[in-house]
Protein backbone atom coordinates (compact mmCIF):
# COMPACT_ATOMS: atom_id res chain seq x y z
CA UNK A 1 0.00 0.00 0.00
CA UNK A 2 1.27 3.48 -0.85
CA UNK A 3 2.19 5.53 2.19
CA UNK A 4 -0.54 8.09 2.83
CA UNK A 5 -3.02 6.36 0.50
CA UNK A 6 -6.34 5.39 2.14
CA UNK A 7 -7.17 1.70 2.36
CA UNK A 8 -10.89 2.59 2.20
CA UNK A 9 -12.81 5.03 0.03
CA UNK A 10 -15.99 5.18 2.14
CA UNK A 11 -16.31 4.50 5.87
CA UNK A 12 -18.90 4.63 8.62
CA UNK A 13 -17.60 5.83 11.99
CA UNK A 14 -19.60 4.57 14.98
CA UNK A 15 -19.31 6.96 17.92
CA UNK A 16 -20.85 6.25 21.30
CA UNK A 17 -22.47 9.13 23.15
CA UNK A 18 -19.72 8.73 25.76
CA UNK A 19 -17.22 9.85 23.10
CA UNK A 20 -18.51 13.39 23.64
CA UNK A 21 -18.19 13.28 27.43
CA UNK A 22 -14.54 14.25 27.66
CA UNK A 23 -13.85 14.71 31.36
CA UNK A 24 -17.46 15.51 32.22
CA UNK A 25 -19.65 13.11 34.26
CA UNK A 26 -22.51 13.61 31.78
CA UNK A 27 -23.53 15.87 28.91
CA UNK A 28 -21.36 17.20 26.07
CA UNK A 29 -17.77 18.43 26.30
CA UNK A 30 -17.59 20.79 23.31
CA UNK A 31 -13.77 20.79 23.37
CA UNK A 32 -13.88 17.01 22.94
CA UNK A 33 -16.36 17.40 20.08
CA UNK A 34 -13.95 19.81 18.36
CA UNK A 35 -11.07 17.37 18.85
CA UNK A 36 -13.07 14.58 17.20
CA UNK A 37 -14.06 16.98 14.41
CA UNK A 38 -10.40 17.79 13.72
CA UNK A 39 -9.61 14.08 13.40
CA UNK A 40 -12.52 13.60 11.00
CA UNK A 41 -11.27 16.54 8.93
CA UNK A 42 -7.90 14.80 8.55
CA UNK A 43 -9.76 11.86 7.04
CA UNK A 44 -11.87 14.01 4.71
CA UNK A 45 -8.67 15.72 3.56
CA UNK A 46 -7.53 12.28 2.31
CA UNK A 47 -10.60 12.22 0.04
CA UNK A 48 -12.44 9.58 2.07
CA UNK A 49 -16.26 9.66 2.24
CA UNK A 50 -17.32 9.76 5.90
CA UNK A 51 -20.62 8.95 7.56
CA UNK A 52 -21.08 8.88 11.34
CA UNK A 53 -23.58 7.07 13.53
CA UNK A 54 -23.77 8.73 16.96
CA UNK A 55 -25.13 7.23 20.18
CA UNK A 56 -26.77 9.02 23.10
CA UNK A 57 -25.46 7.33 26.26
CA UNK A 58 -23.89 10.53 27.61
CA UNK A 59 -27.40 11.99 27.94
CA UNK A 60 -29.75 9.04 28.40
CA UNK A 61 -29.66 5.27 28.06
CA UNK A 62 -32.86 3.38 27.34
CA UNK A 63 -31.66 0.47 29.48
CA UNK A 64 -31.36 2.80 32.47
CA UNK A 65 -34.94 3.94 32.01
CA UNK A 66 -36.11 0.31 31.90
CA UNK A 67 -34.22 -0.44 35.14
CA UNK A 68 -36.16 2.41 36.76
CA UNK A 69 -39.50 1.00 35.62
CA UNK A 70 -40.09 2.78 32.31
CA UNK A 71 -41.79 1.14 29.38
CA UNK A 72 -39.02 -0.18 27.08
CA UNK A 73 -40.29 1.55 23.94
CA UNK A 74 -40.66 4.92 25.72
CA UNK A 75 -37.19 4.64 27.23
CA UNK A 76 -35.67 3.76 23.86
CA UNK A 77 -37.34 6.74 22.17
CA UNK A 78 -35.80 9.08 24.76
CA UNK A 79 -32.42 7.52 24.00
CA UNK A 80 -32.95 8.01 20.26
CA UNK A 81 -33.79 11.69 20.77
CA UNK A 82 -30.63 12.06 22.85
CA UNK A 83 -28.62 11.02 19.79
CA UNK A 84 -30.15 13.93 17.85
CA UNK A 85 -28.85 16.36 20.48
CA UNK A 86 -25.38 14.83 20.13
CA UNK A 87 -25.67 15.01 16.36
CA UNK A 88 -26.39 18.74 16.47
CA UNK A 89 -23.35 19.30 18.70
CA UNK A 90 -21.10 17.22 16.43
CA UNK A 91 -22.42 18.99 13.32
CA UNK A 92 -21.54 22.35 14.86
CA UNK A 93 -18.02 21.13 15.69
CA UNK A 94 -17.46 19.71 12.19
CA UNK A 95 -18.65 22.88 10.49
CA UNK A 96 -16.34 24.98 12.68
CA UNK A 97 -13.53 22.89 11.13
CA UNK A 98 -14.73 23.92 7.67
CA UNK A 99 -16.51 20.69 6.72
CA UNK A 100 -19.82 20.51 4.87
CA UNK A 101 -22.27 18.32 6.75
CA UNK A 102 -25.77 16.91 6.68
CA UNK A 103 -27.59 15.92 9.86
CA UNK A 104 -29.95 13.01 9.22
CA UNK A 105 -32.59 11.73 11.64
CA UNK A 106 -34.54 8.47 11.40
CA UNK A 107 -37.27 10.21 13.43
CA UNK A 108 -38.80 13.06 11.46
CA UNK A 109 -37.64 16.43 12.86
CA UNK A 110 -37.59 18.53 9.71
CA UNK A 111 -36.65 21.82 11.36
CA UNK A 112 -33.46 20.21 12.72
CA UNK A 113 -32.47 17.32 10.45
CA UNK A 114 -33.37 15.84 7.11
CA UNK A 115 -35.01 12.40 6.82
CA UNK A 116 -33.09 9.36 5.60
CA UNK A 117 -33.52 9.02 1.85
CA UNK A 118 -30.87 6.65 0.57
CA UNK A 119 -30.30 8.18 -2.86
CA UNK A 120 -30.07 11.66 -1.37
CA UNK A 121 -27.51 10.48 1.19
CA UNK A 122 -25.40 8.84 -1.52
CA UNK A 123 -25.44 12.14 -3.44
CA UNK A 124 -24.32 14.05 -0.34
CA UNK A 125 -21.39 11.65 0.06
CA UNK A 126 -20.44 12.02 -3.60
CA UNK A 127 -20.29 15.79 -3.03
CA UNK A 128 -17.91 15.36 -0.08
CA UNK A 129 -20.39 16.11 2.70
CA UNK A 130 -19.99 14.41 6.07
CA UNK A 131 -23.19 12.61 7.06
CA UNK A 132 -24.25 12.41 10.72
CA UNK A 133 -26.86 9.72 11.30
CA UNK A 134 -29.02 10.15 14.40
CA UNK A 135 -32.05 8.47 16.01
CA UNK A 136 -30.73 5.03 15.12
CA UNK A 137 -33.29 3.32 12.90
CA UNK A 138 -36.14 5.33 14.41
CA UNK A 139 -37.52 2.27 16.21
CA UNK A 140 -37.18 0.99 19.79
CA UNK A 141 -35.47 -2.34 20.52
CA UNK A 142 -32.71 -1.68 17.96
CA UNK A 143 -29.32 -0.44 19.16
CA UNK A 144 -27.28 2.23 17.40
CA UNK A 145 -24.76 -0.58 16.68
CA UNK A 146 -27.34 -2.37 14.55
CA UNK A 147 -28.36 0.95 13.00
CA UNK A 148 -24.71 1.69 12.16
CA UNK A 149 -24.30 -1.62 10.32
CA UNK A 150 -27.54 -1.23 8.37
CA UNK A 151 -26.71 2.33 7.31
CA UNK A 152 -23.15 1.27 6.40
CA UNK A 153 -24.56 -1.41 4.10
CA UNK A 154 -27.07 1.01 2.57
CA UNK A 155 -24.41 3.60 1.71
CA UNK A 156 -21.92 0.92 0.55
CA UNK A 157 -19.32 1.70 3.21
CA UNK A 158 -16.28 -0.56 3.02
CA UNK A 159 -15.64 -0.74 6.76
CA UNK A 160 -17.13 0.23 10.12
CA UNK A 161 -14.76 2.10 12.44
CA UNK A 162 -15.96 1.52 15.99
CA UNK A 163 -14.39 4.14 18.24
CA UNK A 164 -14.23 3.10 21.91
CA UNK A 165 -12.29 3.87 25.10
CA UNK A 166 -10.15 0.70 24.81
CA UNK A 167 -7.60 -0.17 22.13
CA UNK A 168 -9.35 -3.17 20.61
CA UNK A 169 -11.21 -6.39 21.36
CA UNK A 170 -10.15 -8.36 24.44
CA UNK A 171 -11.00 -11.77 25.90
CA UNK A 172 -12.73 -9.86 28.73
CA UNK A 173 -13.24 -6.25 29.77
CA UNK A 174 -9.66 -4.95 30.28
CA UNK A 175 -11.00 -2.19 32.57
CA UNK A 176 -12.21 -4.92 34.94
CA UNK A 177 -9.89 -7.91 34.38
CA UNK A 178 -6.17 -7.13 34.30
CA UNK A 179 -5.41 -10.53 32.74
CA UNK A 180 -7.54 -9.91 29.63
CA UNK A 181 -5.64 -10.37 26.38
CA UNK A 182 -6.13 -8.41 23.17
CA UNK A 183 -6.88 -9.81 19.72
CA UNK A 184 -5.07 -8.23 16.75
CA UNK A 185 -7.73 -9.79 14.54
CA UNK A 186 -10.73 -12.05 15.09
CA UNK A 187 -13.48 -13.71 13.05
CA UNK A 188 -17.15 -12.73 13.32
CA UNK A 189 -18.04 -16.30 14.33
CA UNK A 190 -15.52 -16.24 17.19
CA UNK A 191 -17.02 -12.97 18.46
CA UNK A 192 -20.48 -14.59 18.50
CA UNK A 193 -19.31 -17.88 20.01
CA UNK A 194 -17.29 -16.20 22.77
CA UNK A 195 -20.01 -13.57 23.34
CA UNK A 196 -17.46 -10.77 23.16
CA UNK A 197 -18.88 -7.28 23.62
CA UNK A 198 -17.87 -5.80 20.27
CA UNK A 199 -21.39 -4.97 19.07
CA UNK A 200 -24.70 -6.62 19.77
CA UNK A 201 -25.28 -10.03 18.15
CA UNK A 202 -27.69 -8.64 15.53
CA UNK A 203 -25.08 -6.15 14.33
CA UNK A 204 -22.29 -8.76 14.25
CA UNK A 205 -24.49 -11.21 12.34
CA UNK A 206 -25.37 -8.52 9.78
CA UNK A 207 -21.66 -7.78 9.29
CA UNK A 208 -20.85 -11.48 8.98
CA UNK A 209 -23.61 -12.14 6.44
CA UNK A 210 -22.51 -9.16 4.32
CA UNK A 211 -18.74 -9.47 4.80
CA UNK A 212 -18.47 -5.97 6.28
CA UNK A 213 -15.33 -5.64 8.44
CA UNK A 214 -15.17 -3.74 11.74
CA UNK A 215 -12.09 -2.04 13.17
CA UNK A 216 -12.31 -1.45 16.93
CA UNK A 217 -9.87 1.14 18.28
CA UNK A 218 -9.26 3.69 21.02
CA UNK A 219 -10.70 7.08 20.09
CA UNK A 220 -8.71 8.80 22.83
CA UNK A 221 -5.38 8.23 21.03
CA UNK A 222 -4.91 11.15 18.60
CA UNK A 223 -4.57 10.08 14.97
CA UNK A 224 -6.14 6.63 15.38
CA UNK A 225 -9.02 7.31 12.98
CA UNK A 226 -6.55 8.33 10.26
CA UNK A 227 -4.30 5.33 10.98
CA UNK A 228 -7.24 2.93 10.68
CA UNK A 229 -8.24 4.42 7.33
CA UNK A 230 -4.66 4.27 6.03
CA UNK A 231 -4.65 0.54 6.84
CA UNK A 232 -2.07 0.85 9.60
CA UNK A 233 -2.12 -1.58 12.51
CA UNK A 234 -4.46 -0.12 15.06
CA UNK A 235 -6.91 -1.79 17.43
CA UNK A 236 -8.57 -5.06 16.39
CA UNK A 237 -9.97 -6.02 12.99
CA UNK A 238 -13.11 -8.16 13.02
CA UNK A 239 -13.71 -9.83 9.67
Amino acid sequence: MDEGKPAYKRVLLKLSGEALLGDLPHGIDFKKARQIAREIKQVRDLGVDVAIMIGGGNIFRGSRGVEEGMDRASADYIGLLATVINGIALQDALEKEGLNTRLVSAIEIRSVAEPFVRRRILRHLEKGRVIIFTAGLGSPYFTTDTAAVLRALEIKAEVILKATKVDGVYTADPMVESGATKFDSIKFLEVLQQELKVMDSTAITLCKDNNLPIIVFNLNVPGNIRKAILGEKVGTKVS
